[in-house]
């Protein structure tokens, strides 16, 4: 088959789950291209990523910032491409059918345009798999100005169906929903918000996000003697992570269990607060945060860890969490997990038994739980290796992809 994938930035430390996918189908010997808003950290490729020559499968579909030069620029694809298809590059202009004001989406309007143009003259897909919903959206706008040929997937991953019709409105997918062919969802909770939204009942399928297990070896996890416990996050730091809640709850079991260590994998908006909070509750010397790191770091983090916490909450603009991959990465590894009863993570952790899930916010509670950890390493293998017999089951990438191609020959 030939695939496009349609994504917002490419290729991206971030989003794994879409680049597992996309070697998948690769190594299943399908054709796939990606089309992408920008690239995303170019420095920090996975190795995958120059090994399939996915940048040169890769279109992109800059679109400045600016409004000026966003005209101008337009313009310029207007001389320079509309020789090619000038129907569909007018169709793509269409001020009245695709304003910004009927979809919520800025500029959609002058991004229809930039977004047809890497596609011109290209030939026809069996299947346009899009990824979030707003992607989704475009996917299937693109074509029916018929910029694009085949089968449209959208895949929602929480934010999509949870936050952003809240910051647009709820009716924003009507289009998606009337003309999309099938949709997945991460979680069973992320599929309910979809369907909450307008979504066909009948055309969303659960399937989550997978790992290669091949590349996240496990091992059984023990204390050697005078070590410290080493506990680990990866996430971005955003607000709907809960780092400072995680932060907080090592500072209470730190004053009783000096013995640790606390490393946070990751970057964003709030890590100069949360570095601020690390030095006011005196854990410099104990909590350390690292910045992003490849995934191949990061399994290397794993394997010298012995905890793992995400400490998930739903942040103050109502913003949650998906599926929370890294609690897979986690359990495959065999660490036990500390995170929180919030959104679709229920789905991804056997509570009590390859972790423990707490309320959000709940500090005590995180303070607790780690505790008890600290408190019992002797526990740590067994809750390991239910944690990797559960991910092997509902997780494993290469049944995930199998499956993924069942889904599209459905309706191919």
């Amino acid at each position: 088959m030939r695939i496009a994938f349609i994504v917002g930035k490419f290729p991206t430390v971030s989003e794994t789950f879409i680049l597992n996918q996309i070697v998948g189908l690769i190594e299943r010997g399908h054709e796939v291209d990606i089309y992408a808003d920008v690239p995303g950290d170019t420095n920090k490729i996975h190795a995958d990523v120059e090994k399939y020559n996915l940048l040169q499968r890769t279109y992109y579909a800059s679109t400045p910032s600016n409004r000026f030069l966003r005209i101008l620029k337009g313009f310029g694809l207007l001389l320079g491409h509309g020789y090619k298809e000038p129907a569909v590059l007018m169709r793509s202009l269409n001020f009245s059918k695709y304003n910004h004001t009927k979809y919520c989406d800025q500029g959609t309007v002058i991004r229809l345009l930039y977004s047809t143009v890497p596609l011109l003259q290209k030939p026809a897909y069996d299947i346009i798999h899009c990824h979030f919903g707003p992607y989704g959206l475009r996917g299937v706008l693109l074509r029916e100005i018929g910029a694009i040929k085949g089968k449209v997937v959208t895949t929602f991953h929480g934010f999509d169906v949870g936050m952003y019709p809240r910051q647009t409105h709820p009716g924003i997918y009507q289009k998606l929903f009337q003309l999309g062919d099938l949709y997945t969802a991460n979680t069973q909770f992320t599929a309910n918000q979809a369907i909450a939204l307008g979504c066909p009942e009948g055309k969303i399928i659960k399937l989550p996000m997978g790992l290669d297990l091949s590349k996240y070896a496990f091992r059984s996890i023990s204390l050697g003697n005078g070590e410290p416990v080493k506990i680990i996050t990866v996430a971005r730091l955003v607000e709907k992570k809960g780092i400072e809640y995680a932060i907080k709850a090592v500072a209470k079991v730190a004053a009783n269990y000096p013995n640790l260590e606390y490393c946070i994998v990751g970057d964003g908006e709030l890590r100069q607060s949360l570095e601020s909070l690390i030095a006011q509750l005196n854990l410099s010397e104990k909590v350390k945060i690292l910045g992003w790191k490849t995934q191949e770091e990061v399994r290397q983090l794993y394997a010298e860890s012995h905890i793992f916490i995400l400490s998930s909450v739903t942040s103050a603009s109502g913003d949650r969490e998906g599926q929370g991959l890294v609690l897979q990465e986690a359990q495959a590894r065999g660490l036990p997990v500390l995170s929180t009863l919030h959104n679709g993570i229920p789905d991804g952790v056997l509570d009590g038994e390859s972790g423990f899930l707490v309320p959000e916010k709940d500090i005590d509670a995180l303070a607790a739980k780690l505790s008890y950890l600290v408190e019992h390493p002797q526990v740590w293998s067994k809750m390991g290796q239910a944690g990797r017999t559960f991910v092997e089951k509902n997780y494993d990438i290469n049944r995930l992809n199998d499956w993924l191609v069942e889904i599209y020959q459905q309706i191919h």
